[in-house]
């Protein structure tokens, strides 16, 4: 049966598996960041892929994103959870904390804006952006984890690698956003 689950690893975020199988995916928009690890959480073959490279060869504006999107559906994944390494920019989300991102704000330059551009092109709500079954999953997980954990978020996204200046920080703080990242 083909992994259903596929987990994007973010910063500092390579492996997950010990046991696995890589698999390498050659798709429409090229190769993907890293050969695809397989491997079993809980009786379950998930697939993992480092958002970066196993490296860390992509910077954020690099990442192979449709690439990584299209290998990971190739392989029967039909549920995509995704992990970043973020900076707070409020006092009440700190270091350590979880945070389930509920909405975001793209001050990127350089990226496509969707997957489904060209020959693909199709209008998509991003209204509400994260898949609310896998928020519901995330914050259930969470609650029994016994960690830090905002069930809400807005993420700013910037483009990267150039961390932000002091007055660009304050505003993203200003706005009320949560937390800052580059992917």
């Amino acid at each position: 049966m083909p992994p259903v689950l596929g987990i994007i690893g973010g910063t500092g975020f390579y492996k997950l598996f010990d046991d696995v199988v890589e698999v390498e995916v050659e798709t429409p928009f090229g190769q993907p960041s890293s050969p695809v690890s397989i491997g079993t959480i809980n009786g379950r073959e998930v697939a993992f892929l480092p958002r970066h490279g196993k490296n860390h060869d992509f910077l954020p504006s690099e990442v192979p994103y449709k690439a990584n999107l299209a290998a990971l559906k190739q392989l029967g994944v039909s549920q995509i959870l995704g992990f970043n390494t973020v900076g707070s920019l409020q006092k009440s989300y700190r270091k350590g904390d979880f945070v389930v991102t509920s909405q975001f704000v793209d001050r990127t330059r350089r990226r496509e804006d969707t997957i489904f551009s060209g020959k693909q092109g199709a209008h998509i709500s991003s209204a509400f952006p994260y898949c609310e079954r896998m928020r519901a999953a995330a914050i259930s997980a969470l609650k029994d984890a016994d960690v830090p954990a905002h069930p809400e978020g807005t993420v700013v996204v910037i483009e990267g690698p150039r961390f932000s200046t002091a007055a660009e920080s304050k505003w993203f703080h200003d706005q009320g956003w949560h937390t800052i990242n580059m992917t």
